[in-house]
């Protein structure tokens, strides 16, 4: 198949699970002989226009305009608008101004469309914001696709809820079970002597790290030699630093700013139990690779993470007022580590299943 990719953004260019899994997805439908471009906006002017790299070609176009956290490129629509030498369309995330395009594409043209729902929210604006606009141009988004990729069954019944009547397909998110395992070398960046406490993602508003800064001194009562090592950089990074030493834990608060992908299997068998207090995701990789690496995992309230979490720690409505102190406390006492993933959550079977669901509607 000729397969174009439509991301707004893509790893390594920007760091997170989404840009992760579009390049991956790419990477390994083009070694399946598949033809693969990514159409994406430029993060940085000095990356080129065009790149082959892991066998699949990037075309990027520099934004013109940033409205809550997304980039409009007028590059991205000529692209899109002549872009007619492929067999199917594979759109990132309904929250982009370039799957909207994509979406218009599909609306007045004959290419098939695909578009995976990376999580319902975005974590740049607040919920009620984007759920006006789930009711309206996302769900014409979602609409003009011949096939909707959702996580889970519980994030399928929430697109349906919003109206949407395009054909959705389960294909659960996907990661390298064979290097997320227990077994290995641990980081070398990480004292294994003490209770570890891992916070792994961007630090953003939408992904609340001062919530786990603020768990600590209660984890402590308990485990007062307890560490937070927090994996992910951003803008919040003084702030955080901030709040850490007027909390007097800036002692017990590790920041190790970006890990790299081939070492994060050392990092999550370095630690204890991993928190993640998001406002929004879909099913984030960081709490797939945990749970594959035997690490309990306390997230905040997402229906979806429910079956997945279920065994293998707990969900806290933080909203509502609950502590993630409590639940992190008592998966530190069980000292053990949790079952691991079965074969839906295989990256390979992610890959093999989007590309099925592809080439049904391809032309």
């Amino acid at each position: 198949m000729r397969i174009l990719r439509v991301a707004q953004k893509l790893y390594p260019d920007t760091k997170g699970g989404g840009q992760y899994h579009v390049h991956a997805m790419s990477r390994d439908q083009a070694a399946m002989g598949h033809d693969v471009t990514v159409l994406t906006v430029r993060s940085d002017p000095d990356l080129p226009h065009v790149e082959t790299r892991d066998g699949y070609t990037v075309v990027r176009y520099d934004p013109a305009a940033t409205l809550l956290g997304n980039d409009i490129s007028p590059g991205v629509a000529n692209y899109l608008a002549t872009a007619d030498a492929f067999d199917v369309v594979h759109a990132h995330s309904h929250l982009y101004f370039s799957t909207n395009l994509a979406a218009l594409k599909r609306r007045f043209g004959d290419l098939p469309l695909a578009i995976t729902n990376h999580g319902l929210y975005s974590q740049s604006a607040p919920e009620n914001v984007f759920r006006l606009y789930l009711r309206t141009l996302g769900r014409w988004t979602f609409d003009q696709a011949d096939v909707v990729f959702c996580y889970t069954d519980t994030d399928r019944e929430r697109v349906r809820e919003f109206g949407v009547s395009s054909r959705i397909d389960v294909v659960s998110n996907g990661i390298d079970t064979e290097r997320f395992t227990p077994e290995g070398e641990p980081s070398a960046s990480i004292d294994e002597t003490s209770p570890v406490v891992l916070f792994v993602g961007r630090l953003v508003d939408g992904k609340r790290p001062s919530v786990a800064l603020e768990a600590l001194p209660r984890i402590q009562r308990e485990y007062p030699d307890a560490h937070l090592y927090l994996c992910g950089d951003g803008p919040l990074r003084d702030d955080l630093e901030a709040l850490a030493r007027e909390l007097d834990i800036d002692d017990s608060v590790h920041f190790l700013g970006h890990v790299p992908y081939d070492e994060m299997p050392k990092i999550y068998r370095s630690g204890d139990a991993l928190v993640l207090p998001s406002r929004a995701e879909g099913v984030p990789r960081t709490v797939l690779e945990a749970v594959s690496s035997g690490l309990p995992v306390v997230c905040s309230q997402l229906d979806q993470l429910e079956d997945l979490v279920a065994g293998r720690g707990s969900l806290v409505d933080i909203d509502a007022g609950e502590s993630i102190a409590a639940q992190v406390t008592e998966w530190l006492g069980t000292d053990e580590r949790v079952p691991g993933l079965d074969d839906d959550y295989a990256w390979r079977t992610t890959v093999e299943r989007t590309t099925e669901h592809l080439r049904s509607i391809a032309y």
